[in-house]
């Protein structure tokens, strides 16, 4: 076990009086960090080398007792630390958590302190999206507890509900309120994870995260087909956005945000590898003629670390995020002449092409579960909300077969 405690006079903090602050330093991961026993000595009673109180002390009626006090509250610190190794949550956590843990304030600590934390942390991996997408939720929190802090304990299953019904109040829609929700439960089992909470306090047992079916925003082969055929010359403002779309659907209905941050790297032996910003799962994506015919138009003099589309212009990652909000509303706007140029009266969204994808593979009768791992999906589920219904031509033709069959009997 690399996390230990020792008791240490700081010899480096000198009070007024000429004595020095005892301390049960807490040393993790090669990181200490102190928690003061409300002791101070002078040098000459403390026992350095056995880490004892020495008898000269006049400070209690018994430097035994005081003794045995301090041995007690670090044998029980070791023993949290024992047990957070044994439920194999040590590793997991920061000297500060594990100070936390064991000074007893896991149950007083702030649910927006760590969220903001969190977002630190997401920051640091690159994960710009997740971050604003927590901050943004903590920030609606925070304003219906109105500047107050709030603990995890009072975050439970009645304040879930009381938060829903001010949410609902406002005339707000179910699934901006789930957004904020899997924010909130995200949060909480990251801090599970970490040890710095009891399973006990989770209150998403109870709570059940629900959502309403948006309309949905696939389109037809045809218009895929209409889009491919729309002549556009390569100086018409609409050009990049066209093979933006069609290269999305392409790619088994490719985020946005992937296809922007996509360099000459990423293709190798005829194939595009890459990792999804949101979930950092990985795609090995065969490249089609199709495909192969779109990437084409912008490899020409690209270095290896070049990105493949002309979408992220600057370097630091806080500004390439802001690159790509500001090239998707772009791309959605001209998505919507691409619509009326095509005849489409369905809104044209960045969202459109992978929705399309997984519809066009359902009506082909692929299985969903496979659809689902195109998509990247962790469950079908998640899969089943993207699909569109059937397209009606299909189940005509299913409608007519039956009656048909029943005319035979």
């Amino acid at each position: 076990m690399k996390t230990n405690i020792v008791l240490t006079l700081d010899t480096r903090i000198k009070k007024k009086d000429g004595t020095y602050p005892l301390l049960m330093r807490i040393v993790h991961w090669g990181k200490s960090s102190p928690i003061n026993t409300g002791i101070s000595l002078l040098e000459k009673d403390w026992d350095s080398n056995k880490r004892v109180i020495k008898s000269s002390y006049t400070g209690t009626e018994s430097v035994t007792r005081l003794n045995n006090q301090l041995q007690k509250r670090k044998t029980e610190a070791l023993d949290v630390i024992t047990k957070l190794e044994e439920e194999k949550k040590l590793s997991n956590l920061s000297v500060l958590e594990l100070k936390e843990i064991i000074i007893g304030k896991a149950d007083k600590l702030s649910f927006f302190k760590f969220g903001e934390r969190l977002i630190q942390e997401l920051k640091e991996a690159n994960k710009i999206g997740n971050a604003r997408s927590y901050k943004s939720s903590l920030g609606v929190l925070r304003t219906y507890c109105k500047g107050k802090d709030l603990t995890f304990q009072e975050l439970n299953y009645n304040f879930l509900k009381q938060f829903e019904k001010n949410h609902f109040a406002k005339g707000n829609a179910h699934n901006g309120l789930a957004t904020y929700m899997r924010s909130y439960r995200a949060i909480f089992n990251r801090a599970i994870k970490a040890g710095i909470i009891e399973k006990e306090l989770y209150p998403f047992e109870s709570y059940q995260i629900k959502i309403t079916k948006t309309r949905k925003r696939a389109i037809s082969i045809d218009s895929i087909k209409n889009i491919i055929n729309l002549e556009l010359s390569e100086s018409d403002p609409l050009f990049h956005s066209r093979n933006y779309f069609l290269i999305s659907f392409f790619m088994r209905g490719m985020p946005f945000a992937d296809l922007a941050q996509l360099k000459l790297s990423n293709i190798i032996d005829g194939r595009i590898f890459y990792q999804r910003q949101k979930t950092d799962k990985p795609y090995d994506i065969k490249i089609t003629p199709e495909i192969q015919n779109i990437l084409t138009l912008y490899l020409y003099g690209k270095k290896k670390d070049d990105y493949l589309f002309p979408i992220i212009k600057r370097i630091k990652l806080e500004e390439q995020y802001k690159d790509v909000e500001w090239a998707r509303k772009r791309f959605n706007k001209k998505l919507k002449k691409i619509a009326e140029l095509c005849g489409i009266e369905e809104n044209l969204t960045s969202y459109v092409s992978r929705h399309s994808f997984a519809t066009r593979a359902k009506n082909l009768g692929i299985p969903i579960a496979a659809i689902s791992d195109m998509l990247g999906h962790s469950d079908t589920k998640t899969t089943e909300i993207y699909l569109d219904s059937l397209q009606s031509d299909i189940i005509d033709d299913f409608h007519e077969k039956i009656i048909r069959e029943e005319s035979s009997l």
